[in-house]
């Protein structure tokens, strides 16, 4: 599926500090999620099922994704 995402709202976390080395994340039409790397705003995107990205977003809030500790 190709969708034009010129004309979504991306958007940076509030944590990002102004830096322009973050992803951003857009909420697209049927719930869906986009994501595309800042720096390359007209690059390839990843889009998101509401599943998919929810289970990434509690993936996250458990800690599934923390490096190990050493």
């Amino acid at each position: 599926m190709n969708d034009d995402l010129s004309q979504v709202n991306w958007f940076k976390s509030s944590r990002s500090g102004g830096s322009k080395e973050c992803v951003e994340v857009a909420f697209i039409d049927g719930g869906r999620v986009g994501v595309r790397d800042s720096k390359n705003p007209s690059g390839p995107a990843l889009v998101f099922a509401p599943g998919e990205w929810d289970a990434f977003a509690a993936g996250v809030t458990e800690g599934e994704f923390n490096r190990p500790q050493a």
